[in-house]
């Protein structure tokens, strides 16, 4: 039974969450992941079903709110919300003036946590090994895949958040890199600001019939091939390091000087503060393993 304090706190894990959904290469699945709210998670969100729906259509709110975990999701939810809207503007202010330094603490986070979810593998065999070398090599092409010019239509919008929002419950595949991928991260990162309430209905209907579609596989593949589930998601996660490599050069730029492209080079400039910063990246997820496994006792 949970108390109003682990309430705060799955707030405070779902701001975590939001905080790395916007970063186009961070996603809130990883953060999922190391704060060991992952697989409650996805199966919450696979709990909204036709049962569980009939039971709000006949106003049975409390059986419905048991159903689907309410508190928790909620919980997360608000905190993913408050994080979008709070840290947006601040997130891709600090991507623009000190990329190096926001994309060095990521590194480190993410590094450090492949350790820890490689540990909930408990037997690697062959099938186990070529599932993690396949999530590698899937999550490193879609980093280095082009970014598109696509439609502004709405269907095109909710096709969007359908796709974006299972990139962003998967560990290492960011959900607001598939967005710049789609050529669609900064129109609804301005419709968030500009609160266009059209557009983000829109995406968010279809990014709730996404995740509810996807969460039910997620959460079958859980119950049933967790070892090679959770090894394709530490290859994810591998993977996705290329994306969040601190010192990058452009390759290809829009007509405006926007990067659409770039690659990883060797490190040329604020060397020791990036380095810095991967160690708080990296001691940001010892703590929170620690803090967890003491709970868990």
């Amino acid at each position: 039974m949970r108390k109003p304090k682990d309430y705060a706190v799955l707030v405070l894990k779902g701001i975590g969450m939001g905080a790395a959904d916007v970063v186009p290469g961070v996603s809130g699945g990883t953060i999922a992941l190391i704060v060991g709210i992952y697989e409650e998670l996805v199966n919450s969100i696979k709990s909204i079903n036709f049962h569980s729906l009939k039971l709000l259509f006949t106003l049975r709110f409390a059986e419905f709110w048991r159903q689907i975990n309410g508190s928790f999701l909620l919980s997360v939810v608000c905190g993913i919300l408050i994080s979008i809207y709070s840290l947006a503007e601040l997130v891709t202010f600090l991507l623009k003036e000190y990329p190096t330094m926001i994309w060095a603490f990521f590194f480190g986070l993410v590094l450090s946590s492949i350790y820890y979810v490689v540990k909930d593998v408990s037997r690697w065999n062959f099938l186990n090994v070529m599932m993690f070398v396949a999530g590698t090599a899937v999550a490193y092409y879609i980093t280095v895949v082009t970014p598109t010019s696509t439609t502004n239509d709405l269907w095109f919008i909710f096709l969007s958040g359908a796709i974006a929002i299972c990139a962003m419950i998967l560990p290492g595949i960011s959900g607001s890199f598939i967005l710049l991928l789609l050529g669609k991260y900064e129109y609804i990162m301005s419709a968030v600001k500009d609160l266009d309430f059209l557009l983000l209905a829109t995406f968010a209907a279809g990014a709730l019939i996404g995740i509810v579609l996807f969460s039910r596989l997620l959460s079958y593949l859980l119950a049933n091939f967790y070892n090679i589930t959770i090894s394709l998601l530490s290859g994810f996660m591998l993977g996705s390091l290329n994306k969040v490599w601190p010192w990058r050069e452009a390759v290809t730029r829009a007509a405006d000087g926007s990067v659409l492209t770039d690659r990883a080079i060797l490190p040329d400039m604020y060397v020791w503060e990036g380095v810095a910063l991967m160690l708080v990246g990296v001691t940001v997820v010892v703590v929170l393993e620690a803090v967890s496994a003491r709970k868990a006792k």
